[in-house]
């Protein structure tokens, strides 16, 4: 199993990153590239505790369908999407918010496993756990853009 552990830091209150954390019209924006789409489920508006939403989008040139729960969920200081369904043998992404006096902390722990043993593996630590590691880069890149400008009114219709 591989864990990739991020740590932002965001110029904006623990409320405002962790409403944008949970948005998936934001998702949606940070993941265009991927041409990622909530197809199921809770496919708009912000994740609460038990939804579960369907991604589909294009990763390693194929169109892959993932099923996620959100299995905890403490405001404004945690959430927790798992795996449900999906390419990974498994997949956990834990959200944590870290209020200081300046801003927050934004803290990643992705923790994933994929099938196909020995193989599976080696192609987990040679390529697969620099690729995840970039797009959750990305996205907090874009969640840290609207949360420190104005664009977060937009997201959240405030």
């Amino acid at each position: 199993m591989s864990t990739i552990h991020l740590t932002t830091f965001i110029s904006a209150p623990a409320e405002r990153v962790f409403d944008l954390s949970r948005s998936i019209d934001l998702h949606k924006k940070s993941m265009a590239h991927t041409q990622e789409q909530a197809v199921a489920g809770t496919t708009t508006g912000l994740i609460e505790l038990n939804d579960t939403i369907t991604w589909k989008a294009k990763h390693l040139m194929k169109m892959r369908i993932m099923k996620v729960k959100i299995t905890a969920m403490e405001k404004p200081l945690l959430f927790t999407d798992e795996m449900v369904e999906g390419d990974f043998k498994s997949m956990k992404h834990e959200h944590h918010f870290k209020q200081i006096n300046n801003g927050t902390f934004l803290i990643d722990l992705f923790s994933f496993e994929i099938p196909y043993g020995a193989i599976g593996k080696i192609a987990e630590k040679l390529f697969l756990q620099g690729y995840m590691k970039k797009l959750l880069e990305y996205r907090n890149k874009v969640i840290k853009e609207y949360a420190e400008s104005e664009k977060w009114k937009f997201i959240l219709n405030k």
